[in-house]
């Protein structure tokens, strides 16, 4: 079975596991406050630019989602997102079961810009209704879309001049941020976010996201607010190793790279053999308009995801590749369609 469901199918890469298993017997305080938390976050702080940020390292996405929305807005403040985004369409109303509304934009291409923005502040004018007060993006997008400087840059002036937070979600951080069309480099963010994440569970790790707290109003008891939200691992050793393993050589980044090429290796094979493409995605996930029969045949010999509905004959599947899809693996999938 050709495996293209995720990007977080396979284990670890073997150098993390590695280095798990030298260290498996040595006793280490927990809670993340462990030497490789410390250095993991140390080097996160050089690689990224931001010297005077707080790192805090949690298991999952929705997780880091959760506790770092609910941490930093009042009860009757709210979160704008595009439709598409993760906090909107795959984290079972996390957002909301913490008392903060998730107000969506409509966006074929999964991206915000400053005039949704705009939007949504005017049509939330008074105490009557919610308080926008946070923007949430991902990069990449939920649809493999990814933002550029200008485009981050925009965002932010419409935040700063509107009283909003910046948030980026940064599952496939690794993935957007070698994307062909990303000018963005890894200070940028730290420049332009008032926080990130970057996610180590669809990269290389076997679980872990670390969340980077750049703006100062932020930081305050942050640690009560992981533990408040039962995010808090006790082993959290766990966690700082791997962070050390994908931060050294630029491994990190490395894995990134190797699945955005398997999947432009996909991408152009489905061009070639004359498939449809429904969105414009460069990095590691590909969405093919496939026959309904088609599809069909192809789940006894494939696994990949159906995203929704195009056409009466047609429908949208998702291919993803990750820090370990081979290019055989992409070559025999391209033979079976």
């Amino acid at each position: 079975m050709l495996n293209f469901r995720n990007d977080y199918s396979e284990g670890a890469h073997p150098t993390i596991l590695e280095a798990m298993r030298q260290n498996n017997l040595t006793p280490v305080i927990g809670y993340g406050m462990d030497e490789y938390c410390a250095h993991a976050a140390a080097m996160i702080r050089e690689r990224f630019g931001c010297p005077s940020a707080d790192v805090h390292f949690l298991v999952g996405g929705t997780q880091t989602n959760l506790t770092m929305i609910a941490s930093a807005l009042r009860p009757y403040e709210a979160v704008i997102c595009a439709d598409t985004g993760h906090i909107n369409v795959h984290e079972t109303g996390a957002i909301e079961s913490t008392g903060h509304k998730v107000l969506t934009v409509p966006k074929e291409d999964g991206k915000l810009t400053p005039a949704d923005v705009l939007s949504v502040v005017r049509s939330h004018p008074d105490e009557h209704m919610v308080k926008p007060r946070m923007v949430y993006i991902s990069q990449s997008t939920e649809v493999g879309t990814v933002y550029t400087r200008h485009e981050l840059e925009a965002l932010r002036a419409v935040c700063d001049r509107q009283n909003l937070l910046l948030y980026l979600d940064g599952a496939r951080l690794a993935s957007g941020m070698t994307a062909e069309d990303c000018d963005l480099i890894p200070a940028d963010l730290h420049r332009l976010c008032d926080a990130f994440y970057i996610g180590g569970t669809k990269n290389g790790a076997l679980f872990g996201e670390a969340l980077v707290l750049v703006n100062d109003a932020l930081k305050p008891d942050f640690r009560y607010m992981i533990k408040n939200r039962g995010a808090m691992l006790a082993k959290g050793w766990l966690l700082g190793m791997q962070f050390e393993g994908l931060f050294t050589g630029d491994l990190y980044f490395t894995l990134g790279r190797h699945a955005n090429a398997m999947a432009a290796r996909l991408r152009d094979g489905l061009i070639e053999k004359g498939y449809e493409l429904a969105y414009p995605s460069t990095t590691n996930q590909v969405f093919a308009v496939l026959d309904k029969d088609q599809i069909f045949e192809l789940t006894t010999e494939a696994a990949f995801e159906f995203t929704k509905n195009w056409d009466a004959t047609h429908d949208v599947v998702r291919f993803v590749t990750s820090w370990a899809t081979k290019a055989e693996d992409v070559d025999a999938m391209l033979a079976l369609l």
